[in-house]
């Protein structure tokens, strides 16, 4: 299931935004404070409504006021994704559309609806639709024998400030549902800190995945060692070539139970703990552990990934992720470094620029003249640096 549209309306910076035809491979830049962050946030702000729900995901941002956009005359939010999904058989574009309000300062969900077409022509049909707690979602979906009329609506009550894919998704029956909720679970929004990576972790825990912060690297690594040799040793090769003096990377479980990473310097006989050794050592292994997934996630979004590591490694870096987007995890990167920039296509980039306190999405395959260059054989990142991005510079 791919992402193919966002729209954002009074979502902090983002009045009223719309992100159309995302490529499986995105990069977003701008100046500091024109709303990259702010769009990755998105997702994980549906990510914690569906973990707890709307009231707590908005508490961490600050409450209800603060994501409202300033100074606008309506009181919803409005969060809008567009993606496709296989339905009896047929690749549909799914729609789902989240309004939030406010009522004697406590948030509730104003409206909240899933929707698709069930044919080629027509209206799309609302699978689930909410207000305020009370609505109905459908349990016969794919029953496309049926006139809308016949299709079989189950009425249900929720929280006013809970999803109701929250609910409704954990039950087969509600196919759309049960399909969104899993996509939104399997999102992951990076929020890496080298310093959660590093030191002695417990080995048990979560280790499909790396979390968001890093911080079961060793257990994660530990997973690829034991079940996935071949792509571990893929990973150690790619940190042999780009890391000088690197020759290798092994998870270590110590006498007191604990786990930890060890790190082979060629040129010495002792291996090195993970405290030891540079930020960026530790940061390259961890996004080739990230990236090197078994099992993708949907959706990747990474801010920054250039910190801390050398910038001929950028070319690298892209394609890698360019090659996760490619085997079913759709990537966004958010990024500030032309060397990054110049292994991207026209297609996969666009920009921020804010005026006036609000943000506007441009992408670059709209920009005539950026066209042209690219088509004449420049470069992405040096046509950012020259200017050519009206806009994205700080004013």
């Amino acid at each position: 299931m791919r992402i193919e549209s966002i729209r954002l309306k009074n979502y902090k910076a983002f009045r009223d935004a719309n992100l159309k035809d995302i490529p499986p491979f995105l990069v977003v830049v701008g100046a500091n404070g024109s709303g990259k962050t702010t769009l990755f946030d998105v997702f994980g702000f549906l990510h914690d409504c569906l973990k707890g729900n709307v009231r707590q995901a908005l508490d961490a941002r600050g409450r209800f006021k603060e994501v409202l956009s300033r100074d606008t005359d309506e009181d919803t939010i409005l969060i809008e994704i567009q993606y496709r999904m296989p339905i009896a058989d047929v690749e549909r574009l799914v729609t789902y559309s989240l309004e939030i309000s406010e009522s004697n300062n406590v948030p509730y969900v104003k409206r909240e609806i899933l929707r698709y077409k069930r044919g080629r022509y027509g209206s799309p049909f609302h699978f689930l639709d909410f207000s305020n707690g009370e609505g109905y979602a459908i349990t016969n979906e794919e029953d496309f024998n049926k006139e809308d009329e016949d299709l079989e609506r189950e009425i249900q009550k929720v929280s006013p400030d809970t999803l109701a894919i929250k609910g409704l998704g954990q039950f087969e029956r509600f196919k759309a549902a049960n399909a969104f909720r899993q996509l939104i679970e399997s999102w992951h929004v990076s929020d890496f800190h080298i310093s959660a990576a590093r030191g002695r972790k417990e080995a048990s825990g979560e280790s499909d995945h790396l979390s968001e912060t890093g911080d079961n690297l060793p257990l994660v690594a530990q997973r690829l060692f034991e079940q996935h040799p071949d792509v571990f040793k893929n990973i150690l090769d790619t940190m042999a070539r780009r890391v000088p003096g690197v020759s290798g990377v092994e998870p270590k479980l110590q006498d007191d139970g604990y786990l930890t990473l060890r790190f082979q310097d060629g040129s010495f006989k002792t291996p090195f703990l993970d405290r030891y050794v540079s930020d960026g050592t530790i940061k390259m292994f961890a996004y080739l552990v990230l990236l090197h997934d078994p099992r993708p996630h949907p959706l990747l979004c990474v801010e920054e990934p250039e910190n801390q590591l050398y910038p001929k490694l950028m070319l690298e870096l892209a394609e890698e992720f360019r090659q996760y987007a490619n085997r079913g995890g759709q990537v966004l990167v958010s990024t500030h470094s032309p060397d990054f920039l110049n292994a991207v296509e026209l297609e996969e980039v666009c920009w921020l620029v804010k005026t006036q306190g609000n943000t506007e999405i441009r992408r670059a395959q709209d920009d005539p003249q950026i066209a042209a260059y690219m088509a004449e054989g420049d470069k992405m990142g040096y046509l950012w640096k020259q200017g050519f991005f009206k806009g994205a510079d700080p004013q």
